[in-house]
């Protein structure tokens, strides 16, 4: 029973699945307002809510609609938030003050997170998370989802974190702050539209019953914050690691130039890189989001099987 006040609207297709005991997986809504143009953004929503269903979950793309945290879309919410201009991006930070202000606004991955827990929803799944900001040594810039991973109760699938950021760093924080690293059949950790970040991943677990084990005994071993699952980007559609690196240095030099810092940063960086390898990351972004989302179904499947069969168990019967 939710024990919580923060208002919630979940659509019927979500309320169900969850009533039911069927595997759901979180989406955030930053991608939708903050990426691509519009009809573009919505078209891609669609894709990656269907790559779920694909993988066997059900989607909930979560939003803050005029004070209530909204779990799952309908197809006319996707719209209005893909065309709507100005929707601010509201992240785990500012989410009680949106609550408060009854305000329309995005989740990124941080707040979905607090969304997903509050609504008993246990995966989410993104394209790539934040990290620890290249010069946070100087600038202390860490993003809000790592220190979300390790309050929310939710695992998180991703293509790793973006190559923008200090990997190496990135990792390091979230051994320091014991959130558990799978890699879901690759032997590295990616990095984001790259299949490898050069960093060899801590654990790589082939099979989807295993990983759904792992998640639960973090949890059942009191573990206060969720799993962290990679997947790398098919073959296909992952961009060269030396190429993206040597773009991404050209961008870094041209921030400094320009004065950017801060907020500013990912999103300058991100459109600089774009642009040096002629459209190719913000290509593999789309891909790597539908396919993120898929694997994010069927590993929400998997663990919504496995926990079925441990809440009740097939008895055996036998000769006495």
């Amino acid at each position: 029973m939710r024990m919580s006040k923060t208002p919630l609207r979940m659509t019927e297709e979500v309320a169900e699945a969850l009533h039911s005991g069927l595997p759901v997986v979180a989406l955030e809504s930053n991608v939708i307002t903050h990426g691509l143009p519009y009809p573009e953004n919505a078209q891609t929503a669609y894709e990656v809510e269907n790559a779920v269903r694909t993988g066997g979950a059900i989607p909930a793309t979560i939003g803050i609609d005029e004070g209530r945290l909204s779990i799952g879309m309908t197809e006319s919410d996707i719209e209005r938030y893909a065309s709507t201009p100005g929707i601010p991006k509201v992240s785990s930070r500012d989410l009680p003050v949106a609550l408060a202000r009854g305000i329309t606004g995005a989740t990124t991955v941080a707040s979905s997170l607090v969304a997903a827990e509050l609504a008993g929803i246990r995966f989410f799944t993104s394209a790539g998370i934040g990290g620890v900001h290249r010069g946070a040594e100087k600038s202390m810039d860490v993003s809000s989802d790592l220190i979300q991973f390790t309050r929310s109760k939710v695992a998180v699938v991703c293509a790793g974190a973006k190559a923008i950021l200090d990997l190496p760093l990135t990792m390091e924080f979230l051994e320091t702050h014991c959130v558990p690293i799978v890699s879901y059949r690759s032997d590295d950790f990616p990095a984001f539209y790259c299949e490898s970040s050069g960093i060899r991943s801590p654990h790589r677990v082939d099979d989807e019953d295993m990983i759904a084990r792992i998640v639960e005994n973090h949890w059942d071993a009191g573990g206060s914050g969720g799993v962290l699952i990679t997947t790398p980007p098919r073959a296909e559609d992952a961009v060269d690691r030396e190429l993206a690196e040597a773009a991404i240095g050209t961008a870094l030099r041209s921030a400094e130039r320009d004065g950017i810092r801060g907020n500013a940063i990912t999103k300058y960086l991100m459109r600089a890189v774009d642009e040096m390898t002629g459209g190719r990351t913000s290509e593999a972004n789309k891909a790597v989001l539908i396919s993120t989302a898929e694997v994010g179904g069927i590993l929400a499947a998997a663990h919504a099987r496995t926990t079925a069969q441990t809440t009740h168990p097939t008895r055996e019967t036998g000769a006495a």
